[in-house]
């Protein structure tokens, strides 16, 4: 070890080498069957359209920002 490099810096780059040289050996590996075949996905109708919950919240929180500035205008 250099005398100029502190001990913390060794361990840092100990470590830091340990963790490169342990994320090659943790590679994945294939299967060793291909397994079943995948079903395909089903079929979607091209006109539906999601309206769920987030309408709803949208069109609540309109309205309530309306009656918020109806109440707070200031009259004529």
């Amino acid at each position: 070890m250099p005398a100029h490099v502190s001990p913390f810096i060794m361990k840092k780059l100990l470590l830091f080498a340990l963790l490169l040289g342990g994320s090659q050996l943790a590679s994945a590996q294939a299967p060793l069957d291909n397994g079943p075949a995948p079903t395909p996905p089903p079929a979607v109708d091209p006109t539906a359209v999601p309206l769920d919950g987030g309408a709803s919240l949208l069109l609540a929180s309109g309205v309530a920002y309306g009656l918020k500035r109806l109440r707070h205008r200031q009259p004529n």
